[in-house]
């Protein structure tokens, strides 16, 4: 099942869920649901959710409603050097950053960092940014986890972790600078409830970067190669803190364009998770 954010061109912010056929968002506001967090902290999701579904409740087209990132106030982290491929493409940005991510990698503990405040967050459609201080930007897809205020993982959807390579590159002090920033994170279009890690792990990533027309850069990897098991991610984000509205934890990488390739403004970017679907931003300056 499918949950979202929407607005119609009359309406504020709205909770649904997407139809069987994928054709229509059905409006769970007339059944009391004006947030997703009243699906999420549900003690069984999916339950909840087919207890408030009725034949009775609105639908607007897909097609003319605007998907908004599936948020509310839930903070967004992202956790780094999930994958070899990211681990070699981080050691390429500096003699500095080679040791501390060759060391990340084999460690215990995984590299955590906040990454946005939810109302900053975009969605489907959306735009995403590139520093103007910077010149080697890239975007980085990323299986992202959806956990409530209790801990549990209670879905997944897509993230665009945008990134500022030649900043993170200079100095790894710099890393908040190279990560957040308006418009840097993407998250959509939807959450899906009721899958379990192994069938996740089945799925692949995948992203496709356009530009006039042209792909310009592609790559797709299985998400069965981010080395860390879900629950461990978890247990790290929620060690000595609390997240009373529950977090999103995207999940690092595998996917790194080259080092001649950097994003431009009017460029195209296109993640697809194939259990859940894609996610399109478009790229603009900020």
């Amino acid at each position: 099942m499918k949950l979202c954010r929407f607005q119609t061109k009359d309406s504020s912010p709205r909770v649904g869920v997407l139809s069987a056929n994928g054709r229509s968002v059905i409006d769970l506001s007339a059944a009391g649901v004006t947030r997703l967090d009243a699906i999420l902290e549900a003690k069984n999701p999916v339950a909840m959710l087919k207890s408030v579904l009725s034949p009775r409740l609105p639908r607007h087209a897909l097609a003319g409603v605007t998907l908004l990132a599936p948020v509310d106030q839930q903070e967004i982290w992202a956790v780094g050097v999930t994958y070899l491929r990211s681990k070699a493409a981080r050691m390429e940005e500096s003699d500095f950053s080679a040791t501390a991510y060759d060391r990340v990698y084999d460690a215990p503990r995984p590299e955590l960092f906040f990454k946005s405040q939810p109302g900053k967050a975009v969605g489907q459609g959306d735009t995403v940014g590139i520093r103007r201080d910077a010149k080697w930007n890239v975007p980085e897809p990323e299986l992202t986890l959806v956990f409530n205020s209790r801990a549990a993982l209670v879905g997944f959807t897509i993230g665009n972790d945008m990134s500022s390579r030649d900043i993170e590159g200079e100095n790894l002090l710099y890393l908040p600078q190279a990560k957040i920033y308006d418009r840097a994170c993407a998250i959509g279009p939807w959450i899906v409830i009721g899958t379990k890690e192994p069938t996740v792990r089945r799925w692949t990533i995948g992203i496709a970067i356009r530009r006039g027309g042209k792909t310009v850069f592609s790559g797709r990897t299985p998400i069965g190669r981010i080395k860390r098991k879900f629950n461990e991610l978890r247990d790290y984000l929620f060690r000595s803190q609390t997240f009373p509205h529950g977090a999103l934890l995207l999940t690092g990488t595998g996917i790194v364009p080259g080092d001649d390739f950097t994003l431009q403004v009017g460029d195209e970017v296109a993640i697809t998770v194939s259990g859940i679907g894609t996610l399109t931003n478009t790229v603009v300056v900020v």
